[in-house]
């Protein structure tokens, strides 16, 4: 008989491991889903939480996430999640923490790979790859995979975000489109960079006021607070902030009718995508749109191609999008129950 530990989340992952290191203060979670498809692949963030229960919560949640994000994308990887619990908000990780975190990932024998995410970089990669092989977004040479995901994340967010506005909105191109885009990191930031390109209408929201009004005035974007900057009168809203903003009080309030964005684990529950459909929204669910981080340092670790690659496969992102949207209107099923059907299929579940 299956149980779920204590933590709904739980979802048969094949492993959980909890990290201490006293001599660095390091207490890290690496959550492995599943290895069916290769080694679990997933990023490291580093971050504070209100409890060791959230902190471990997050790691069950991003670490089947990338179980599905790489069987949508076609890599031969499983998924897994490092969490890395800051003392305090605000804190940045030391020297030592990193590499005790790179042991703690030795110590897994390669059954998880990791690489940067929230509060993680290229030069702190390099730290961690000091004390273990299983570790890729590491710098590399120009036209090879690799380095820094995060722009590729925003170039496939950017070719969903498009697609969805075709389908939801029936746009031929975005000039017009009126988009909020919540959190303006290396993700949100570069998307509204590309949509400003091409002529959207922006709303931003980030929690570091000064960097929201840096870009818009970069961008001739009208800058809101994060707590409204979902209820918003726009076309389509574009989460790329934490997740679990999707609940059922925010989605009554959504005026958009579309929402597409990189954030992990946009929807609180899975009842939050049954709500949207509900209501018309159309969704894209978040681990197809947001895999192009994945895909390039994915590509860079098991060593299959190059830059030229990862862009194809990047590419190919809209058409795992509509093969979603088509199955959920046949069906008359959310979006992100047809996702995760597609996904469990794929890693044999």
């Amino acid at each position: 008989m299956m149980t779920d530990w204590g933590f709904p989340d739980f979802d048969d992952h094949e492993g959980v491991h909890l990290f201490t290191d006293p001599a660095s203060g390091l207490q890290a979670v690496i959550a492995i889903h599943s290895t069916s498809l290769g080694p679990a692949a997933g990023g490291a963030r580093f971050w504070h939480y209100a409890t060791t229960d959230a902190a471990i919560t997050d790691a069950l949640r991003l670490s089947r996430g990338m179980s599905y994000k790489n069987a949508m994308a076609g890599l031969e990887l499983g998924g897994g999640k490092g969490v890395v619990l800051a003392a305090k908000p605000g804190d940045v990780i030391t020297t030592a923490q990193l590499e005790a975190f790179g042991r703690s990932v030795e110590s897994l024998g390669g059954r998880y790979v990791t690489a940067e995410d929230v509060g993680m970089s290229e030069e702190r990669m390099k730290v961690i790859a000091g004390q273990t092989k299983y570790v890729s977004g590491l710098p590399v040479a120009s036209g090879a995979a690799g380095g820094d995901p995060g722009p590729y994340t925003a170039h496939g967010v950017y070719l969903g975000v498009k697609a969805a506005a075709a389908r939801g909105l029936g746009a031929t191109d975005m000039k017009g489109v009126r988009v909020a885009v919540q959190g303006l990191g290396s993700v949100g930031g570069g998307l509204a960079k590309l949509l400003a390109k091409d002529g959207a209408i922006l709303t931003l929201a980030d929690v570091d006021s000064a960097r929201a009004d840096h870009m818009a005035g970069e961008l001739g974007a009208t800058v809101v607070s994060p707590d409204v900057i979902l209820t918003q009168d726009v076309d389509l809203v574009s989460p790329n902030a934490l997740g679990a903003i999707l609940t059922e009080a925010s989605i009554a309030a959504l005026t958009a009718k579309v929402v597409a964005g990189g954030a992990n684990n946009q929807l609180a529950t899975r009842g939050e995508g049954q709500r949207l459909h509900d209501r018309g929204i159309l969704y894209a669910p978040d681990y197809v749109i947001n895999a192009g981080g994945i895909i390039n340092v994915g590509l860079e670790y098991l060593g299959h191609g190059d830059e030229s690659e990862v862009m194809a496969r990047i590419a190919r992102i809209p058409e795992r999008l509509v093969e979603v949207w088509d199955e959920s209107d046949r069906a008359g099923q959310p979006a992100s129950d047809v996702a995760d059907q597609l996904a469990k299929r794929l890693i044999g579940r």
